[in-house]
């Protein structure tokens, strides 16, 4: 095992506990730590055992298994900003309708001017 394998599991590991703790003290909810937990396994998994990316790679008529692990990051990284944005946008509307309902509750009266 490389000096690379060794401090990336050891930061996976760190991370997966993080995670556990998470989830225990209910600062994230538990599908989404499951989601995460899944997450740091597979990444655990594709670091120590990197032959399995190219197999799967190969299965998906990728080269590479590093190909793959790049593909797949830039398709996570690209739904995780139209979420991000989405929530944005909703975030947004809800400043705004908010403000609107402040205004007309604050709203002096034309005959007090």
């Amino acid at each position: 095992m490389s000096a690379f394998q060794l401090v990336s599991l050891s930061l996976v590991g760190a991370l997966l506990l993080l995670c556990l703790v998470g989830i225990i003290r209910g600062w994230i909810t538990r599908r989404l730590g499951i989601v995460w937990l899944l997450l740091w396994l597979g990444v655990g998994t594709a670091i120590a055992y990197p032959s399995l990316t190219t197999l799967a790679a190969h299965a998906l008529g990728i080269g590479r298994g590093a190909d793959l692990v790049l593909y797949c990051g830039l398709l996570v990284m690209l739904v995780g900003f139209f979420l991000i944005y989405l929530r944005l946008r909703r975030l947004e509307a809800s400043v705004t309708t908010i403000v609107r309902h402040i205004a007309l509750q604050e709203a002096v009266p034309p005959e007090e001017w």
